[in-house]
């Protein structure tokens, strides 16, 4: 294997040749295989089976969760969610099965009603804005572009967003109402926020007095190394600047039992939480205390979090040093056409291919029966500027069948930079 940027015309297109026979191959494998959506597969779900033997409802309180009633959440659930999260249990609010759901309902607040410091409601700011580092989460993304906001894309860097450009961009523009941060293991890239990063969002200076953070903790425990990476709590942090209302952070048990059935939480400043309960009042009583319960019960708390999630690793590590291992061996040698990201915890590796080459990566693979997610996808509108980007989730299928779609997208992407370095030289 040479460097494809080394060869000759001939040489390259002797090398397209051999690559289209090994796809072949994996055409009439009639594979099936999913490396799209970052979900838990069936032998980790099987870890948490334990929590539905749970036959007495009754709370530390002496209440029943089966009735009415802690519309906040059962307080034994606001206590694990404050020390998952590093906060105070009254500065925690326990939702239903979807952190996304609570992301969705708080721009909604903002739409409809505005926050506290709010000159209006953010439906009657023309050319309203949120922030996008890039590549990120797809759904974040999704949802301020539902309600109509203007989406600007901020450089994701190995220690966080590019906080030059975010502390100039919220200083100067009163429309910029807020950014979408996933600080740990951050999705698609897997970096996690420096200590510095942390502080600059804690005391950058805003034009828009309710300017807001959407700080998604969705990874904060799932590692995939023995290094238990912490960092400062935003939260607490903004405490020091007196810019703690400006804080939404969120987390959930999504990823550790149950996608579907899982437990979320958001932590923010105890007089925000006054105000979103009073909103919250009138949609909802309370979210599934029965469900929070059993989720107490047998996590119990941070530290027995970690144990469950470090037999949650075990499955993990060797799909993702599959993956790896393929890259490695199969792309490395051919010279610049690709890099990757080394996590060390999260649920996704981004694969960054030659620019223009994404695309056609991408339905490389779905013809060949590998589904990934779109490429672009983890940009505002779907749109990467250089079509180079791929985010790979290794955590749902087996073992061999990582193996085999690792190898399958090794040859689709050699075999896309060989079209394209063909054309180039034509």
């Amino acid at each position: 294997m040479a460097n494809y940027f080394e060869m000759t015309r001939d040489e390259l297109t002797a090398e397209k040749a051999a690559l289209e026979e090994k796809y072949k191959k994996f055409q009439a494998m009639g594979l099936k295989l999913n490396m799209a959506r970052g979900k838990p597969g069936p032998h980790q779900m099987d870890l948490a089976m334990g929590l539905l033997q749970m036959t007495d409802y009754t709370t530390d309180a002496g209440t029943d969760a089966r009735n009415y009633g802690d519309l906040e959440g059962l307080r034994e659930a606001r206590e694990l969610f404050g020390d998952v999260m590093g906060v105070k249990p009254e500065e925690v609010f326990v939702g239903g099965n979807s952190s996304l759901q609570i992301m969705y309902n708080l721009i909604s607040m903002g739409y409809c009603f505005g926050f506290p410091e709010s000159p209006c409601p953010w439906s009657q700011v023309e050319k309203r804005k949120f922030l996008c580092p890039v590549p990120g989460y797809d759904r974040h993304f999704a949802i301020t572009e539902e309600f109509g906001f203007e989406l600007i894309s901020v450089p994701m860097t190995p220690t966080g967003p590019d906080m030059d450009v975010v502390e100039k961009l919220v200083a100067e523009d009163d429309t910029i109402k807020g950014i979408w941060c996933v600080p740990q293991y951050s999705n698609p890239d897997g970096y996690t926020y420096s200590d510095e990063t942390i502080d600059r969002f804690a005391k950058m200076k805003t034009a828009a007095p309710d300017f807001k953070i959407f700080w998604d903790e969705a990874y904060i425990v799932h590692h995939l190394t023995d290094e238990i990476i912490e960092t400062p709590v935003l939260l607490n942090e903004c405490k020091k600047y007196g810019t703690e209302d400006r804080v939404f952070m969120f987390t959930s048990t999504s990823k550790i039992t149950f996608p579907g059935a899982g437990v979320s939480a958001l932590a923010c400043s105890e007089a925000m939480m006054k105000y979103i309960c009073k909103r919250f009042s009138v949609m909802i009583i309370s979210y599934d205390k029965m469900n929070q319960l059993r989720h107490v019960r047998f996590l119990k708390n941070k530290e027995g979090v970690l144990a469950h999630m470090a037999k949650h690793r075990r499955r993990l590590v060797p799909c993702f040093d599959a993956v790896k291992t393929a890259f490695n061996e199969e792309l490395t040698p051919c010279g610049d056409i690709a890099h990757w990201t080394n996590p060390k915890g999260g649920y996704f590796i981004s694969l960054y291919v030659m620019p223009g080459c994404a695309k056609r990566v991408a339905q490389l693979c779905k013809d060949c029966g590998l589904t990934l997610t779109g490429a672009g996808s983890a940009y505002p509108y779907h749109k990467d500027p250089d079509d180079a980007h791929l985010r790979i989730a290794p955590t749902y299928p087996s073992l061999d069948e990582v193996e085999t779609a690792s190898d399958l997208l090794c040859v689709c992407v050699r075999l896309a930079a060989v079209e394209k370095l063909l054309a180039e030289k034509a």
